[in-house]
């Protein structure tokens, strides 16, 4: 039975892959290489793609299991609850990877217990299993485009927030992330 349970959130469609929603999806990528855990290999039955592979959790050196659902963001929790039950893990075990539009590019939080912040992907989640207590590691995406647009009216702000979230990183922005994602497996190590 794996320690931990990490679940990168993202839209399944290839046009998607490279995408601010997608940075969970991205994050886990990052984090098999690091952990040597091979190729996601697809599970149907559990509409998700998973990989196993050993790393520090929390400071205990153990197995961990990788999942992306093949679900879109906002309808992620049937997966997750479904990828509970399977592996019989508890929510503690549990670590949501995700997209977060009030942290600013760049920084990283790791976050237990917390509402979610609107995020819809993250309500699913929690709508799923019932609760509110598992792990997230959140990777911030916003950036001063971003701010400027929560002053629009709130259609324009939505419509915005659509776009932006499903809009690939810009070149300087792809550059940074590995060194957002080696400060988010260093938070996944100590926490």
């Amino acid at each position: 039975m794996a320690q931990s349970l990490i679940i990168g959130i993202g839209n399944p469609d290839p046009e998607y892959h490279n995408t601010r929603h997608n940075v969970g999806w991205q994050f886990l990528d990052f984090l098999a290489k690091k952990s040597k855990a091979g190729s996601f290999e697809p599970q149907k039955k559990l509409a998700s793609q998973l990989a196993k592979g050993h790393c520090t959790i929390k400071g205990k050196e153990g197995k961990i299991l990788l999942a992306k659902p093949q679900s879109y963001v906002n309808v992620t929790g049937p997966v997750v609850a479904k990828l509970k039950s399977f592996f019989k893990v508890s929510n503690n075990a549990i670590i949501i990877v995700h997209d977060d539009l009030d942290i600013p590019f760049g920084n990283i939080k790791l976050s237990f217990d917390k509402d979610s912040a609107g995020h819809r992907g993250i309500e699913s989640i929690m709508k799923s299993l019932k609760t509110k207590k598992f792990y997230r590691l959140r990777i911030g995406t916003s950036n001063p485009a971003r701010v400027k647009a929560w002053d629009k009216p709130t259609k324009a702000k939505e419509a915005f927030v659509k776009d932006f979230v499903l809009s690939p990183f810009t070149p300087a922005e792809r550059a940074k992330l590995k060194t957002v994602f080696e400060e988010g497996l260093r938070r996944l190590e100590q926490k």
